[in-house]
């Protein structure tokens, strides 16, 4: 039990002016990420429905349902908000496929009205501390081996969110841990057939945090040995194959929060590589769609898996192109930026897009992993019998390749400019200005006003 207790105590005992400005720095990215994903994805399929299942429910009302307005039980705000975070899969993430920040923010926000109010720099040690812990966990692409990491490993970090603005010590934050191993789950089969469950597992990550954090404050207990038990995390999910020192290892001083993922297109982690080699060969060579008789695409196997396969419009095409390497290809060759506005069914439908999909080709080569994750060779064909080449091997927004300031406030606002329920443009801008100073705000809750449309 020593190296679960040393990362509760880790959590419980670490406060803001412990940490260095580099992870302060990532964790305001990724709520200014957030903030305008969930602005972006509140009306997104399904997102509606689950807001008036929601306040059906009913219950106590502890927080804000974001954009919509009303307020529900915390739990379900942070369901309800993270789900809209997901929607469109633009907010931030971490290889190979846990997203942390859909459900790290929203069940800080939730928390934070569930007590009455904490400081930015409290708001922002929490999530840093959270992060942190998740990122420690996240296990390996054959690991997972089909499990989705956001529902196994995301949990972690919604618990010791919540649990840290609950101010739970260091016992109760290990409860609170165990607890969340014990609701952890979720499959990419949820990805590959294009359903709406994507965005639901998120919201369920910060559901059960909230609920394993307040529970674990009531004195509900927790396997001890959640993570090195002979049935822990790292049997179950990691195969006994993890290093289980590696979790604690410079705690304080090395923080994996750095591997933080902020794409630059608004698809799957594992399309932007080949958006990101499409993209590069058209500024290039001046390829036009029309001149492209075939492309033949090489990823590694586990991104094959999840986004190489055939791209089926199905029952919902906004996650079908979301997850589709033909389908982002396609729409970067045919329109040059890809823009969340592509992944509209309509733009999906064109016979244009249709007749490139067509064209390409996916398989897995798995010497690509030799050089990362995000690793793509593409090999384009032309109408006059060229054949043109290009490999990446770090996608734009993955660490080693990241993201201007600039670049993450053009993301921001195409999230604004995207939205069906608009903020007042005034309060865009405060938005804005007070995220990029969070640590000095008194209390977060002055966000919540400003992140309700003026058309609930």
């Amino acid at each position: 039990m020593e190296l679960e207790k040393r990362l509760a105590e880790y959590v419980s005992e670490t406060r803001f002016d412990d940490l260095p400005p580099e992870p302060i720095d990532i964790a305001k990215d990724i709520v200014l990420t957030v903030l305008g994903t969930t602005i972006a994805g509140a009306t997104a399929e399904g997102c509606e429905a689950l807001v008036d299942q929601v306040k059906e429910w009913g219950g106590r009302e502890e927080a804000t349902i974001l954009i919509h307005g009303g307020k529900v039980p915390a739990h379900n705000a942070a369901l309800v908000n993270s789900a809209m975070a997901r929607a469109l899969d633009f907010c931030d993430a971490m290889a190979p496929g846990m997203h942390v920040g859909s459900s790290s923010v929203p069940t800080a926000l939730a928390i934070a009205e569930f007590t009455g109010g904490c400081s930015g720099k409290e708001f922002l040690a929490a999530l840093v501390l959270g992060t942190e812990v998740a990122a420690r966990l996240n296990l390996s692409e054959s690991a997972y081996d089909g499990f989705d990491p956001t529902g196994v490993c995301s949990i972690f970090a919604a618990a010791a969110v919540a649990g840290k603005l609950l101010h739970l010590n260091s016992e109760q934050m290990l409860d609170a841990l165990a607890l969340a191993f014990n609701k952890s789950g979720g499959s990419f089969q949820s990805n590959v057939d294009g359903s709406l469950a994507v965005r639901l597992i998120q919201g369920f990550v910060s559901q059960g945090g909230i609920i394993c954090a307040q529970l674990a404050q009531r004195g509900i207990t927790g396997p001890r040995n959640f993570l090195e038990g002979v049935y822990g995390y790292f049997h179950l999910y990691a195969k006994d194959k993890h290093n289980p020192q590696a979790v604690v290892a410079e705690l304080g001083e090395r923080f994996e929060l750095a591997k933080t993922v902020f794409k630059k297109y608004p698809s799957c982690g594992a399309t932007l590589s080949s958006t990101d080699a499409i993209l590069e060969l058209i500024k290039e060579k001046e390829l036009v769609s029309e001149g492209v008789t075939g492309i033949d695409i090489m990823v590694t196997p586990y991104a094959h898996k999840l986004v190489g396969h055939q791209f089926n419009i199905g029952g919902n095409p906004k996650v079908a192109a979301q997850f589709s390497i033909q389908y982002c290809v396609a729409n970067a060759l045919l329109r040059k930026s890809p823009k969340l506005e592509h992944f509209d069914e309509p733009a999906i439908r064109e016979p244009k897009i249709i007749e490139l999909i067509n064209k390409i080709q996916v398989g897995a080569d798995p010497t690509l992993e030799k050089r990362g994750h995000t690793a793509v060779d593409m090999r384009v064909t032309t109408r006059d019998g060229g054949i043109l080449h290009k490999n990446v091997d770090i996608a734009r927004g993955f660490p080693g390749n990241p993201l201007t300031k600039e670049e993450h406030n053009q993301r921001f606002q195409n999230c604004v400019s995207y939205a069906e329920k608009p903020l007042p443009p005034e309060n865009i801008e405060q938005v804005v200005s007070l995220v990029s100073q969070l640590e000095e705000l008194a209390d977060v809750r002055s966000l919540i006003p400003l992140l309700l449309s003026q058309n609930y």
